[in-house]
């Protein structure tokens, strides 16, 4: 019997779907043939790298979410700006971004095993998660395939959460790449490791409201402190703060010094701004364990948000 012709397109098209899919879907074993010592030798560059600056961890976790949050995953964030193209790593909320040495070291050593193979956008999914365990935190597989991107411009870095968000602007710029109410509380855990500058919090140590000098959640004295690390005409170029009182261990710190207004940010302090988030922080505030469940899962699905790569590059700051 034959088959309409209305049914062998509608074939056609499901599979070329299909194989659509399957080539961009990403997978744990993806370099098990390819290249076999690709996790290993990304571990032992990252360890190298921490033992001799304790900020790379923060560093690197940075730079994998402000990759995954403009265009997808696809190591746009690493691109280095041109003649014609001002690259997102210049855009004004990743100027203090730093540590892509470590990046370029990886590559180095990788295209030494397996040339061509393995992009920058997975080697900096992997980096973040082994800085993210070699400071005491959760590990996890992270899947694998990504391809990196050609395309990165400064101006889409707006779309990057600001420090200064409300609960609802952050559920928004979170759920238009996929993610949760509880992916956000989890994700913003990553804050226990690193560093702010005062641009970061200023709003909420001076001139706060009319009523207020300060953000009146803030504890009396964390704030007074921070007022004098960050005067109102602060001329110190770095000064700034830790983002907790164990900056270079990944633990559940974060939300503890969050219950007792000792936050940073407005965005943290929205945590608690709703019934849901505030019953996760005080969760993970109580329960390691379960913080680092939480977080494993949400950069799990994070580091999926799928991009538009087309290549793997030879070199993470240029195109090839």
């Amino acid at each position: 019997m034959a088959v309409p012709r209305s049914c062998l397109i509608a074939l056609v098209f499901a599979f070329a779907l299909y194989s659509s899919t399957a080539v961009n879907a990403l997978s744990s074993n993806y370099y098990d043939n390819t290249c076999p010592k690709a996790e290993s030798t990304i571990k032992k560059v990252v360890k190298k790298a921490m033992l001799n600056d304790k900020t790379v961890p923060a560093a690197l976790l940075r730079m994998h979410f402000h990759d995954c949050f403009v265009r997808g995953c696809d190591g746009s964030v690493l691109l280095n700006s041109t003649r014609n193209n001002k690259a997102e790593k210049d855009g004004p909320p990743n100027i203090s971004l730093h540590a892509f040495y470590v990046i370029d070291a990886v590559k180095k050593q990788i295209e030494d095993l397996c040339p061509g193979v393995v992009s920058c956008a997975d080697i900096l999914a992997l980096a973040a998660r082994d800085a993210v365990a070699l400071s005491g935190g959760p590990t996890w597989d992270v899947p694998k395939g990504r391809k990196d991107g050609r395309i990165s411009k400064a101006t889409e870095t707006r779309q990057l959460p600001s420090p200064t968000f409300n609960i609802s602007q952050l559920q928004q710029n979170f759920a238009q790449r996929g993610l949760s109410l509880d992916d956000l509380v989890a994700l913003s855990g990553g804050h226990t490791l690193g560093f702010a500058h005062c641009s970061s919090f200023q709003n909420r140590i001076h001139k706060f409201d009319n009523n207020h000098d300060t953000d009146p959640t803030l504890q009396t004295s964390f704030a007074a402190s921070l007022q004098n690390v960050c005067p109102m005409h602060n001329k110190v170029r770095n000064a700034g703060a830790t983002m907790d009182s164990t900056t270079t261990l990944f633990d559940n710190a974060y939300y503890k010094l969050l219950l007792n207004g000792k936050s940073l940010f407005s965005s943290d302090e929205s945590l608690l701004a709703t019934t849901r988030t505030k019953k996760l922080v005080s969760k993970y505030a109580g329960s390691q364990d379960e913080f680092f469940k939480a977080f494993a899962n949400s950069m799990i699905k994070m580091s999926s948000i799928s991009g538009n790569g087309q290549e793997v590059r030879l070199d993470c700051r240029f195109t090839r």
